[in-house]
């Protein structure tokens, strides 16, 4: 018997953004280096590989995300416990507007991703460094 999927991931994505406040890559790239704010990638160690870093981006990949958000967990690292804004990225913008509402659910705020992701920042001009030149969160 086939699953019947009653929610569309795009679906999601949409809910999300109508929840989450959203940052042009043109405004994030002028928050780079900001150190009120955390610029943090979300993908995966393949694609810093293949596609680079925004250099000083904190890095948690998708799946480790609430479990270092919350600082009851053993795995919780204490940057997410910092007064900062948090500014989420991933390849395109569909996962960090995920990963965005999932951080502002569990209390983290405020909380942002960047339309277009890293496409969008890699177009707007934002600094690129090639991936290894730093060690994960």
């Amino acid at each position: 018997m086939a699953q019947n999927i009653t929610k569309s991931v795009m679906t999601m994505v949409k809910d999300a953004k109508s929840e989450i406040e959203e940052i042009e890559p043109q405004d994030a790239i002028k928050l780079h280096g900001n150190p009120d704010v955390v610029l943090v990638d979300i993908r995966d160690p393949r694609e810093l590989e293949r596609d680079g870093q925004v250099p000083g981006a904190f890095r948690v990949t998708r799946g480790m995300l609430e479990f270092w958000i919350d600082p009851t967990s053993p795995y919780y690292k204490p940057i997410f416990g910092e007064d900062k804004k948090f500014v989420f990225f991933c390849a395109g913008a569909l996962r960090s507007a995920l990963a965005a509402k999932t951080a502002q659910d569990m209390g983290l705020k405020p909380v942002a991703h960047i339309l277009g992701g890293f496409k969008g920042w890699k177009e707007a001009g934002g600094p690129i460094e090639e991936a290894g030149k730093k060690k994960p969160g």
